[in-house]
């Protein structure tokens, strides 16, 4: 009795492995999918709009973000009475930075571009990353977490998805800019269902590395008209 018993938690353990080991990178793509609201309400979302207030050393302001979509993304935050912009879309970006000088409307450097086009699509660069022409890689699981790879030219980002809930825990990024590698952190928490059933969180944290910022939603607003003209770059 105890060979057979031997041989069964054996043979157990070997199948638990097996099928630890069949999973890809595509299945926990699909659940995470699904516990945002499922593929096909995901594809009937045509836009996003959140409203929050960001901190960010030590001060406190209004911001917005605006996705259209494929098409494009505005973000604008404002701090001790100055506003950042920044908008990428399918054919390139542009910019207000008052802290970097910055003050008029400028072109976004390729290389930066590059790095942050995909924020035209919900998910970023993980629920296109085939149409795209990119590869997606399952890696070893970190703690509770599915890391997957998202490998997109001279960008890898990496998305970490809680084995629990299949909600985005965390991603982090390295792009080229400027001619030298950039690490960006962000963290989700506060998940929320918003009106359309579509699940986003309230909470984000950023790790530029020297600047931190905090994000904290008021409202998500999903399919609102959105003018595409709002990503256009106003003359200087």
């Amino acid at each position: 009795m105890k060979i057979k018993k031997f041989y069964f938690l054996l043979f157990t353990a070997v199948s638990l492995s097996f099928a630890a080991k069949a999973q890809t990178a595509d299945d926990i793509i699909g659940k995470y999918v699904d516990a945002i609201g499922g593929k096909d309400k995901i594809s009937q979302i045509k836009s996003v709009y959140t409203e929050a207030t960001v901190s960010v050393m030590g001060m406190d302001g209004p911001s917005s973000t605006t996705l259209l979509v494929g098409k494009g993304y505005r973000s604008e935050l404002e701090v001790n009475n100055s506003k950042v912009i920044q908008v990428v879309t399918d054919k390139g970006g542009w910019m207000i930075n008052p802290f970097a000088g910055a003050t008029d409307p400028t072109p976004m450097p390729n290389d930066e571009y590059q790095g942050s086009k995909d924020q035209i699509w919900l998910g970023g660069s993980l629920l296109n990353y085939k149409a795209n022409g990119y590869t997606a890689e399952l890696l070893p699981k970190d703690g509770n977490n599915y890391p997957i790879k998202v490998t997109a030219g001279k960008t890898v980002t990496t998305y970490y998805i809680d084995a629990t809930t299949y909600l985005l825990n965390k991603l982090t990024t390295t792009a080229t800019a400027q001619g030298q590698s950039t690490n960006v952190t962000e963290t989700f928490a506060n998940y929320q269902k918003t009106d359309f059933g579509y699940l986003a969180p309230f909470k984000v944290d950023i790790d530029l590395g020297q600047v931190q910022l905090g994000y904290v939603a008021k409202s998500v607003t999903v399919n609102k008209d959105i003018d595409p003209k709002v990503f256009d770059m106003p003359a200087k």
